[in-house]
């Protein structure tokens, strides 16, 4: 999004073209994984989910909040990086409904997109006529690297817990007590 901006300051596109397109690609690529969830994720991550540390917790957690919350976390989700690249497949999980998650997703995107490119845009300019963007960006690699470090082993460190819980209550016949 943010090429499809410095194109746009070129003169080559137009801004809500982009916004556009961008949002209904968001949309489409969003309904794979939310018909993946949907047709097959609750069985295969109950089966294989402690390999990459989802547990049962976890899906009940999920279903509750998009039983309850569906449509927001869809839409504040898509505002957010990272996280709105996989909210799909859970709501597909919790079977939220298709024609909501469709609104809200495009709903979300959009600004997400627009302000991408926006930012492109406005970027556009000094993309390749200096260095100043580069060196600025470039301060912040490393404090951008630990605090991936720092978020990737919490979470490691909350599912292993979760993980055991699950073993040691299924080792103990007591299952889906909390």
């Amino acid at each position: 999004m943010p090429f499809a901006g410095y194109l746009v300051s070129t003169g080559q596109m137009n801004i809500w073209g982009v916004g556009l397109a961008g949002a209904v690609g968001c949309v489409l690529g969003s309904l794979v994984a939310y018909w993946v969830g949907m047709y097959g994720g609750r069985p295969f991550i109950e089966k294989y989910g402690r390999y990459v540390l989802v547990s049962r917790h976890d899906l009940d957690i999920a279903d509750r909040w998009f039983a309850r919350y569906g449509e927001v976390i869809i839409f504040t989700s898509r505002l957010l990086p990272a996280i709105r690249t996989f909210i799909a497949f859970p709501a597909g999980v919790a079977r939220m409904n298709i024609k909501r998650f469709i609104i809200y997703t495009f709903a979300g995107s959009l600004p997400w997109c627009l302000g991408l490119a926006y930012v492109g845009q406005k970027l556009g300019e000094k993309w390749n006529k200096d260095d100043t963007l580069k060196t600025w960006f470039h301060r912040f690699d490393f404090l951008i690297g630990i605090v991936g470090v720092i978020v990737v082993a919490w979470w490691i460190w909350r599912h292993i817990g979760h993980l055991r819980k699950e073993k040691s209550e299924l080792e103990n016949g007591v299952q889906g007590v909390e």
